[in-house]
């Protein structure tokens, strides 16, 4: 099977990593957190001659969504995310969207399961629940491919906010404990701001661990 890419644009107030996911030589990608500007999304990944196959949601926040509804709309395709995010998705006050100046609201059209496993275009991922900086905050492990999408669960050497409604610091760290560190040192974690990193340097240099 052709190698799993991955590519990056970083949109909004608060710089937040939109990142597009696709295997070698195909023009399918699966696009996660679509911060803003969805049309920008859309066009530049055309240009590029790719095709947004499916839309994946880490978390609710505004600053990770704002881009979903002109996304959706112009590529037509699905938009997921986790079961117990759903109130964060659905209301502009709880995903600060409104505190934020731009209410805004998804309604995703599917709720994924802890550990549910999907095949989209060719690329598989499991869901893998990590509560904490919002109570259905998720991360999407491409196992085969030793890839992370963390949203805001885990940054290099650091972790997400939890002072935000639902956020809960001691469920953020026991959920990058018990569900991210017993993962392969050599996974490569993307997370939704600032720069890579991998399980194994975060196991080493995250003060939070």
């Amino acid at each position: 099977m052709a190698d799993l890419k991955i590519g990056r644009i970083m949109l909004g107030i608060c710089q937040t990593n939109c990142y597009f996911v696709y295997r070698e030589g195909s023009s399918q990608a699966l696009v996660f957190d679509p911060a803003d500007k969805g049309d920008y999304i859309y066009n530049g990944l055309k240009e590029k001659g790719f095709t947004v196959a499916a839309i994946l949601l880490t978390h609710g926040h505004f600053d990770h969504i704002w881009g979903v509804e002109a996304l959706k709309e112009l590529s037509g395709v699905k938009v997921y995310a986790y079961e117990e995010e759903r109130e964060v998705c659905e209301n502009a006050s709880v995903n600060v969207s409104k505190g934020a100046g731009r209410p805004c609201i998804v309604q995703a059209d599917t709720y994924l399961k802890d550990g549910e496993e999907r095949t989209i275009e060719g690329i598989s991922f499991k869901l893998l629940a990590t509560p904490g900086h919002t109570k259905g905050s998720c991360c999407y492990y491409f196992e085969d491919d030793k890839i992370l999408i963390s949203g805001d669960t885990l940054f290099q050497e650091s972790v997400g906010r939890t002072d935000l409604p639902t956020g809960s610091m001691s469920t953020l760290v026991r959920s990058v404990k018990e569900k991210l560190m017993p993962l392969p040192e050599d996974v490569r974690v993307y997370p939704g701001h600032g720069e890579a990193t991998t399980i194994g340097y975060e196991k080493q240099y995250n003060p939070f661990i």
